[in-house]
């Protein structure tokens, strides 16, 4: 069973379908109860850093996602935002991320060709061996809606790559725990062989 954390952000319903969709059992709960119990863990997100943050604190969340992350080390799966809340802090706010990986985000530069957000279709490709990214290859492709990408400290915390203008860490693993930038609930059918994997995992 894997666990849809609630804190009022997020596609929650498009991720529980694509989960429907490749047989993998789920539920959607903000209940700290529900949380406590979970044996792997997806971190949603949608809008910005510090509102996402200010909210999984208000809503006494963050004990409890700390210790499932950190002392159960039970798999967790950060999307877009919730890969971002995965990080230090972010140039998009004053609050502290999560910190569970080490990395930090970065806000893509302005006045250049690039259009802000980065959206659309764009390649994913393997930097280091995963267990969530098993059989990916450089002509993977995920569905892409952001303005702020995740850099890590170090390079072997790096699974996928992608390049927009730069290179940037569409990817990452740190132990446990897992941050994708892209939606794979919008990814067909590369998303869905994504959520599998971390199913499996």
């Amino acid at each position: 069973m894997i666990t849809i954390v609630d804190y009022g952000m997020g596609n929650l319903g498009s991720i529980q379908n694509m989960l429907k969709r490749v047989g993998v059992p789920c539920v959607i709960t903000s209940d700290i109860d529900a949380i406590e119990a979970a044996e792997k863990v997806i971190l949603p997100g949608v809008g910005a850093f510090d509102t996402a943050m200010n909210r999984i604190n208000a809503a006494g969340m963050r004990d409890v996602l700390d210790h499932k992350a950190l002392v159960e080390k039970v798999p967790v799966l950060g999307i877009c935002l919730g890969m971002q809340l995965l990080t230090r802090c972010s140039d998009e706010g004053n609050s502290l991320g999560l910190n569970w990986v080490p990395a930090v985000t970065h806000r893509f530069a302005e006045g250049t060709d690039l259009k802000v957000p980065h959206m659309g279709w764009n390649q994913a490709r393997p930097a280091q061996a995963s267990a969530l990214t098993a059989d990916f290859d450089d002509d993977t492709r995920f569905y892409f809606v952001h303005s702020y990408f995740v850099t890590v400290d170090e390079p072997d915390r790096s699974i996928l790559k992608t390049t927009y203008g730069i290179e940037f860490d569409s990817g990452v693993q740190h132990e446990n725990i897992f941050g994708v930038q892209f939606h794979p609930e919008k990814s067909h059918r590369y998303g869905m062989k994504l959520l599998k994997r971390f199913a499996e995992i």
